[in-house]
């Protein structure tokens, strides 16, 4: 794999951090600005926002620039966010740190999943961008634990002064590793929406949003379902989030390797298994042991299904895959936020912190049968839902003019 995948990984891991971290400094936020922790709180509503209404922004504006520019100006809006968060006299001020931040979330991830995919051979794709999402899952196994007891110990804005230092970081990896990749010449916005007319590309962005939904459904009310129901101390949570975190890496490293291979056999799998294991673990969750063995699975076989779905976006978005790479980046976020409030719904309804598992559990089936859809259309109609054809691996940068390449 190209060092250059390294530059992403740092990005990703900067942007996973300062993400993730917030949710375990919210008490500590809400007590400095002198707000109810429920206030807190948009400080991860308005981050999801962020990223949802910034990735199909920010990448429609990039257009006209060569996607390493485009990174680096994303990293520095990262850099800045972070740091207007940090120095924020007023909770407003931090609440739009964070939204700056989150602009450059959904288009770095996109972006950098297409230039990713564009270093390496046609059959190395998927591997290629699980090796940049490592750095999102690392960021939970040590950036979010690590951030969240600077946080706790030398104060907030310490934890987002450091991460706004990782943002300098990755700038400089990408600056000096990422070669130059102008965009293709010929290719417009309009080619860009274009690829939302591929019935395979929004099929895809529907199962990020379903399977991605699954996950979050229980993750987002795992410390009262670990404390509440499973029996665990509240100060146990933090590495609970840890084994989410290790389950994550190992699921989208194993689900890039095999995706490679056989895509949508791998989505089946992971798909499936997600919905069982979150179906199990409504009754799993009253025992320590199987609570945690869940909850690693269920980080393992929601980003298993990470690296096989950005790809399959960028084979069906024929030609032009930037604008549809990062708005499924966006999709994932769509998914957090609705299988949040549906798991709150039937929390709230009474029945009980254990239901939301039963919300994720039928997300990730209805995932399931949307992959089934997919595949049966692909093979009734191969050549019209069939992906872009691969394109002969581009010569040597010394035997050629530096150019974009799809």
């Amino acid at each position: 794999m190209p060092l250059a995948l390294l530059a992403l990984a740092i990005g990703a891991f900067g942007i996973g951090t300062t993400e993730f971290v917030i949710m375990g400094l919210l008490p500590d936020v809400a007590a400095d600005f002198g707000v109810s922790v429920p206030t807190a709180g948009f400080l991860v509503t308005g981050y999801a926002l962020g990223v949802m209404f910034g990735a199909p922004l920010m990448t429609v504006l990039g257009t006209k620039i060569s996607r390493k520019n485009m990174l680096m100006l994303l990293m520095g809006l990262f850099i800045v966010g972070n740091v207007i968060s940090a120095v924020a006299p007023v909770f407003a001020v931090m609440l739009l740190g964070r939204v700056v931040a989150s602009m450059a979330h959904g288009a770095f991830f996109g972006i950098g999943s297409v230039v990713a995919a564009e270093l390496v051979a046609p059959e190395k794709k998927a591997g290629a961008i699980s090796m940049m999402f490592t750095g999102l899952t690392v960021a939970n196994v040590v950036g979010v634990p690590l951030g969240t007891f600077v946080g706790q110990s030398a104060g907030w804005r310490t934890t987002f002064f450091i991460v706004a230092a990782l943002g300098v970081v990755g700038l400089a990896g990408i600056a000096r590793l990422v070669p130059d990749m102008p965009k293709p010449e010929g290719v417009r916005l309009r080619h860009e929406v274009a690829a939302f007319k591929n019935v395979q590309v929004l099929l895809a962005m529907a199962m990020t949003v379903l399977g991605f939904g699954g996950v979050f459904a229980a993750i987002t009310y795992i410390a009262p379902m670990m404390t509440d129901v499973a029996g665990y101390a509240e100060s146990s949570v933090t590495w609970l989030l840890v084994l989410f975190g290790l389950g994550m890496v190992a699921g989208n490293l194993t689900g890039g390797k095999l995706a490679d291979r056989r895509l949508m056999p791998m989505l089946f799998t992971s798909l499936g298994g997600l919905a069982v294991v979150l179906a199990l673990f409504t009754a799993g969750a009253h025992n320590k042991v199987t609570a945690a063995v869940a909850v690693f699975l269920i980080g393992a076989l929601g980003f298993a299904t990470v690296p096989p779905l950005q790809k399959r976006v960028l084979d069906y978005a024929h030609g032009a895959p930037t604008l549809a790479s990062a708005v499924n980046i966006g999709a994932f976020n769509l998914g957090n936020a609705l299988s949040a409030w549906l798991g709150g719904i039937v929390i709230a309804a009474g029945f009980g912190y254990t239901s939301p598992n039963w919300v994720g559990a039928v997300l990730a089936a209805a995932a399931l049968v949307l992959a089934v859809v997919s595949s049966t259309l692909e093979r009734r109609s191969p050549e019209r839902h069939a992906p872009a054809a691969a394109p002969p691996r581009a010569p040597a940068a010394a035997e050629r003019p530096a150019a974009a390449h799809h």
